[in-house]
């Protein structure tokens, strides 16, 4: 249930702060759900991945894959592929390749699912506030020339106040979520840079020699 003074607020705002505080909690809760996402895919983790590459580049292939077997990070799903890819002889070099990087973009857009939500968010905020604060003017406006020689200016100043929450509400909302949506960028473009460079390592150095299979 919304508290009173929360609907006094809103209400002062007319329907486009009602829309804003709409898009607020929506901004709150893409937030929250793409840390938890984040989090469920490793974003922050790729130690087993670097230990994985690392004992694959020594040769110790059945190790290599062991260590990254299972895991649900992106990183280590990728490292799996790549190896698997490598030592499975019905693979040559380019399709082991192709299979890793379709494997890969798949994951990236997961990444990045629920973002373009929040692009727009921070896109639209600030219209709905701006276009709220017209609306409120125009009301504003027309409630002075109703008045006449009798218009009070306090009640002008009141209306004008009241029609400019929607821009702050919608500013408030828009900083908020283009500085998440920035770092959530930032984070899948540190993903995509860390899986490029495991599948280059995987691929020029260590395992089976391109093109010969796991007997090569």
């Amino acid at each position: 249930m919304i508290p009173d003074a929360l609907t006094q607020f809103l209400d002062r705002g007319g329907p486009a702060l009602w829309l804003i505080g709409l898009l607020s909690v929506l901004t709150l809760a893409l937030i929250l759900w793409k840390l938890w996402r984040f989090a469920l895919i490793g974003a922050w983790s790729g130690a087993a991945t670097a230990r994985a590459v690392e004992l694959w580049t020594s040769g110790q292939t059945e190790a290599a894959i062991a260590t990254v077997s299972g895991r649900r990070s992106l990183r280590a799903r990728l490292a799996h592929t790549a190896m698997a890819a490598r030592i499975d002889a019905g693979f040559s070099a380019d399709e082991a390749r192709e299979e890793t990087a379709r494997v890969a973009k798949a994951d990236l857009a997961q990444a990045r699912r629920g973002l373009r939500a929040l692009e727009l968010i921070a896109a639209i905020a600030p219209l709905l506030g701006l276009l709220g604060t017209v609306l409120g003017m125009i009301d504003a406006f027309q409630t002075l020339q109703d008045a006449g020689s009798r218009a009070d200016p306090s009640a002008l100043a009141g209306g004008i106040w009241e029609a400019l929450l929607t821009t702050a509400a919608g500013m408030a909302v828009a900083i908020p979520a283009s500085m998440a949506l920035s770092w959530f960028d930032s984070i899948v473009e540190r993903l995509q840079a860390d899986m490029e460079d495991t599948a280059t390592r995987i691929f020029l150095r260590g395992g089976p020699r391109p093109g010969t299979g796991a007997g090569g």
